[in-house]
């Protein structure tokens, strides 16, 4: 299956919002692609391959990353607000500035992430791990928060 470019994956949603049907990207190959401040709400991105796409100040409040490949994305500045990213491997992913708030990393891989200064209060950790490389915001205790350190 040949790759989608940011261009037609935006007409895809279009597409399906025009339709008010639901947003499915699951499974597909997203990788190194561009959706700078876009509008990706309530997207269905689960097992897909996102490594290296920059979705800094996107709404990707309600998404679906659950089990998603997302090592060296860039999620600065982004509305997370409710995504499900259950399972996501996360490796070197920043999330620096990102909102968080209701976010699902149970069983999230997060080393190496940058998750400063986000507010991690409302945010599931459970089984989550990380490594010494990863950035948690001033006092936060991701032990504490239940995430394991590997």
């Amino acid at each position: 299956m040949q790759a989608l470019t940011s261009r037609e994956v935006m007409q895809l949603v279009k597409l399906a919002r025009a339709h008010g049907e639901p947003v499915d990207l699951h499974g597909l190959d997203l990788s190194n692609l561009g959706f700078f401040g876009a509008d990706l709400h309530g997207v269905n991105f689960s097992e897909s391959d996102l490594s290296g796409t920059n979705l800094s100040n996107a709404n990707l409040s309600g998404a679906n990353f659950a089990g998603a490949r997302l090592g060296s994305v860039s999620l600065r500045d982004a509305n997370l607000t409710g995504a499900n990213m259950s399972g996501a491997y996360m490796f070197q992913t920043d999330l620096s500035h990102a909102t968080m708030r209701g976010v699902d990393l149970r069983g999230a891989d997060l080393h190496s992430t940058d998750l400063r200064p986000a507010d991690l209060e409302e945010v599931d950790l459970r089984g989550a791990t990380f490594s010494d490389d990863t950035l948690w915001p001033f006092r936060f205790d991701p032990v504490a928060a239940g995430a394991i350190q590997r």
